[in-house]
C-alpha cells in the first residue's frame, strides 16, 4: 500500500505547510524586531533617567551655592548700611566741626 494521499495532495500539503512556516517565520522576525526596539527604547529611557538625575544633583548644588551667596550678600548689605549710617553722622557733624575749627583758628 502507498502512503496516504496522491502526489498532488501531498504537494499541496507540502506547499501549505511551507506557506504556514514562512508566515510564522515572518511573524517571529517581526516580533523579534519589535522586541529589540522596545529593549533599546527601555535602555535609552534608563540612560535618560540617569542623565536627568545627574542634572538634578547639579541644579541642587547650584541652588545651595546661590543660597549661600545670598546669605553672604545680606551680611555685606548690613555692614554697608552700618558704614553708611556712620558716614552720614560724620557728614552731619562736619559743619559743626568746621565752625569750631574756624573759631579756633581766629
Amino acid at each position: 500500500m502507498m502512503a496516504s494521499g496522491t502526489p498532488d495532495s501531498q504537494a499541496r500539503f507540502g506547499q501549505s505547510v511551507k506557506g504556514l512556516l514562512t508566515e510564522k517565520v515572518n511573524t517571529c522576525g517581526t516580533d523579534v524586531i519589535a522586541l529589540t526596539k522596545q529593549v533599546l527604547k527601555g535602555s535609552r529611557s534608563s540612560e535618560l533617567l540617569g542623565q536627568a538625575a545627574r542634572n538634578m544633583v547639579l541644579q541642587e548644588d547650584a541652588i545651595l551655592h546661590s543660597e549661600d551667596s545670598l546669605r553672604k550678600m545680606a551680611i555685606i548689605t548690613t555692614h554697608l548700611q552700618y558704614q553708611q549710617e556712620a558716614i552720614q553722622k560724620n557728614v552731619e557733624q562736619s559743619p559743626d566741626l568746621q565752625d569750631q575749627l574756624s573759631h579756633l583758628l581766629k
